[in-house]
């Protein structure tokens, strides 16, 4: 049995944009032992992902460990770095899958597109490779949690980098929108995010309770997200769970475009995605000015479209295309 090594050491969302590239991987090599090196805490959304047979956790390349049988083929789902390369160049594979380097002129690869979508991007190097891949298959079957917060919206406030958190006073002004039009809420992030939404709930009269917030593990905000009528977020992993569940989102894009990283166009929609349309640091220490130019009433507006929508009696929102709509 030949081994096949993934390399994908990044965030939630960074694997889920991969989904479809690590399906069209496992039907093109059935009886192959496939192991991902990804991040441990993702391990439950693998669980859900289906083709993988082995997670190595690998949280830094440079902490990366191999001891297993040297792979057939190594494959580079991870960026065009030198570190990710060489990372993989010391299990010894067979030979290395990777978009092209040009600090390794021997790995023929295709060029690195910087204005692709990261779904397109994973498939792309695969079909290089001459595998098929299905873009459109990103789903993922819903977990099941012990908590139901069925049919509530999710708030999710919580981003990788500053650059990327809408401000907290307009999340809770949101909030309280929801709250005039009766509608269940839930704040959601992670233990380092609790703070903050424990005082978008203060802001906004909402219950303690409603605070998930550094309360729920991964498969339990998955859960959450499957089930909602609605999830409010910016540019991060929970926008690509709701993809992924079929879920409605109302999505705030700042330094990055949507078309980049959000819920691919080929998807029949039920996404709302605004975005200012510039560029900026995705990394930076402050908010940035793009996504600042997202205002309240532009979300409200959007968040009753998407509950309007849902709501109506007879809608087909299967027909209904993903929006990006550009604000300023």
């Amino acid at each position: 049995m030949a081994v096949v090594l993934v390399l994908q050491a990044r965030g939630l969302g960074d694997l889920l944009t991969a989904v479809p590239a690590l399906r069209a991987l496992r039907r093109a090599r059935p009886n192959d032992h496939i192991v991902l090196a990804a991040p441990h805490r993702l391990k439950p959304i693998v669980d859900l992902i289906a083709p993988i047979d082995e997670l190595v956790p690998t949280q830094e390349l440079g902490a990366f460990r191999w001891d297993a049988a040297r792979p057939e083929l190594a494959i580079n789902l991870h960026g065009p770095s030198a570190e990710s390369i060489v990372t993989l160049t010391k299990t010894d594979p067979g030979r290395i899958l990777t978009y092209h380097n040009a600090a390794f002129p021997e790995l023929a690869g295709p060029e690195w597109q910087q204005d692709m979508h990261d779904v397109d991007r994973w498939c792309h190097l695969l079909e290089s490779d001459g595998i098929v891949a299905d873009r459109r298959n990103l789903g993922l079957v819903p977990p099941v949690s012990t908590t139901s917060h069925r049919d509530c919206v999710v708030v999710h406030i919580g981003a990788g980098a500053p650059a990327r958190r809408w401000p907290p006073d307009r999340f809770a002004a949101v909030v309280r929108h929801l709250l005039v039009l009766g509608r269940e809420v839930v704040i959601t992030g992670d233990e380092t995010e609790r703070d903050i939404a424990l005082s978008i709930a203060a802001r906004a009269s909402l219950p303690t309770h409603r605070v998930l917030a550094g309360e729920q593990n991964l498969i339990e905000l998955a859960a959450t997200v499957a089930e909602a009528a609605l999830v409010i977020s910016g540019d991060t992993g929970v926008a690509h769970l709701a993809t992924a569940f079929g879920t409605r989102t109302v999505l705030l894009f700042g330094p990055t475009p949507p078309h980049w990283g959000g819920p691919p166009p080929h998807l029949l929609g039920r996404h709302a995605v605004l975005w200012a349309g510039q560029v900026g640091d995705p990394n930076a220490d402050t908010p940035d000015p793009g996504l600042l130019r997202i205002g309240v009433t532009e979300v409200i507006n959007a968040v009753d479209k998407q509950l309007n929508m849902r709501n109506w009696p007879g809608t087909k929102p299967d027909r209904r295309r993903t929006a990006y709509r550009q604000v300023g």
